[in-house]
């Protein structure tokens, strides 16, 4: 366990002297400060602010069935936008220290499976629908009775695969391991650097952006996660201005030629609510698994990273709970319908939150740090994405650490336990997805307790969802049996 988490297991009364934002956002009783919200807000916000590139990299560079794009300004506003408003919503009304934006992933299938189905506007309106049946889900309480009915090493579990999932998530996007393509006739699916060695001046930036936040955070240096981003992100630019460096990937660190940009909402309310399901050549069966993908993948996504954060910043009670977990659930549907309305994709809680809350964040109020910086972005997106990834990803590298000591809290000798958590440790990095690794963990853990005789242990709604992740895990044949392939 962290010392930051220890610090917050036992919440203290906040002292009398405190002024009214410290105790609605109970920042003293939490056994926070401001000026650690503030900076794990600024935390979150570099270590996520890449979604302001990529997502209209992956939306703009697909077709829909008419042939149209999405323009890329207009989505960068969108973007911006919504991670602003709901980041806001979420600190005010959730007070977790969790921010959300555009989930990688859930655009990645909007613009690949679904958009070359339909047009631009259906396929938003699915995501529309997508979040409000994950409200409904909410409101009924389902949602909140499923992750109450996790097992707590399971939930541990889910924290620790997380870590290693967004640690190796940083070392991919720096570039310090990458794909072997397939052309290589090799059963090595990943390597070191690009050629199997270390190259290139950006991958430099990375390892002593490691070396120097792992240093900090030995030293118990305050501020350490954010004095490594802005300190790696300040010699990157160097680096960039003296060196020929071909590529630092989606983000280039060099003062832009203007600070100030205007924001186009061009994108903002263009969505057909009911549209797909009259779109020429695509079936009602067809619509229905399309919507049934979305709302699974973020459903458990958001389970795993809600749990995660909360776990790592010493939020849970004794049995396991995340505080205000309707509202924070309620909120993450909503900006899932934010998304889709705005045309920027289905917007989830984003697991890089971990860095802020490595930062010291223990409340809403940081995510006003990170909102307002999304805000800004609106005018001033050339400033505040010079920080490349090279700069950033070590922030996801040492969080992955923070969290992975949570495995310490799973009694190995037990198999009914032990393997599942296995599971979802392993299968999330392994197969790039928090929702496969929960899945796995999920039917692991109910298979073990059937085939021990201990079936009475096992939840009712884990079997619904285990029977859901068996649809999910099976979709591909399932798909050709009912004629949607």
């Amino acid at each position: 366990m962290s010392e930051t988490k220890q610090a917050t297991d036992r919440p203290t009364a906040p002292p009398q002297g405190a002024n009214g934002v410290d105790r609605y956002f109970r920042i003293s009783e939490r056994g926070s400060t401001f000026g650690r919200e503030i900076r794990g807000g600024f935390a979150t916000f570099f270590t996520m602010a890449y979604i302001l590139v990529l997502n209209p990299i992956i939306l703009g560079s697909a077709k829909d069935k008419f042939g149209h794009h999405l323009d890329a300004v207009q989505l960068t506003t969108a973007t911006a936008l919504v991670a602003a408003v709901m980041t806001i919503i979420m600190g005010v009304g959730g007070n977790l220290p969790l921010a959300l934006a555009a989930g990688l992933g859930l655009n990645a299938v909007v613009a690949f499976q679904i958009a070359p189905l339909m047009s631009w506007d259906d396929a938003m309106g699915l995501v529309v629908l997508e979040g409000l049946l994950i409200c409904v889900l909410v409101v009924t309480g389902l949602r909140e009775a499923v992750m109450h009915a996790i097992p707590q090493p399971l939930k541990q579990a889910i924290s620790v695969g997380i870590g290693l999932f967004i640690a190796f998530i940083g070392f991919v996007d720096a570039g310090f391991v990458s794909r072997i393509p397939d052309a290589a006739n090799t059963t090595v699916p990943v390597q070191l650097g690009g050629t199997g060695s270390l190259t290139g001046w950006p991958v430099l930036v990375f390892c002593l952006g490691v070396l120097l936040t792992i240093g900090l955070l030995a030293r118990k240096v305050k501020g350490a996660i954010l004095i490594s981003i802005v300190t790696m992100t300040i010699l990157a630019m160097i680096i960039n201005s003296a060196a020929d460096v071909k590529s630092w990937g989606l983000t280039t660190p060099e003062w832009p030629d203007k600070l100030v940009d205007t924001p186009d909402f061009g994108l903002i309310g263009h969505f057909s609510l009911f549209g797909a399901f009259d779109a020429a050549g695509v079936g009602i069966v067809t619509v229905v698994l399309l919507i049934f993908t979305l709302v699974l993948s973020d459903f458990f996504d958001t389970m795993g990273t809600v749990v995660g954060i909360s776990a790592e910043a010493g939020l849970l009670d004794e049995e396991g709970k995340v505080p205000n977990l309707g509202r924070v659930l309620l909120i993450d549907g909503a900006a899932a319908v934010a998304g889709g309305a705005a045309s920027s994709s289905s917007a989830t809680s984003y697991i890089e939150s971990a860095a802020g809350v490595g930062e010291g964040s223990r409340t809403g109020f940081s995510n006003l740090i990170t909102g307002g910086l999304f805000g800004l972005a609106l005018f001033l997106t050339p400033l505040l994405t010079i920080v490349p990834l090279q700069a950033a990803a070590p922030a996801l590298v040492a969080v992955g650490f923070l969290m992975m000591t949570q495995v310490k809290n799973i009694d190995w000798d037990k198999y009914d336990i032990a393997i599942p958590a296995f599971l979802t440790i392993a299968v999330m990095p392994f197969t790039y997805s928090i929702t496969n690794g929960i899945g796995a963990g999920f039917l692991a853990y109910v298979v073990i307790k059937v085939v021990l005789g201990k079936a009475k242990e096992i939840h009712w709604l884990l079997w619904g969802v285990s029977a859901l992740f068996l649809v999910y895990f099976a979709i591909d044949p399932i798909e050709q049996v009912l004629g949607a392939k």
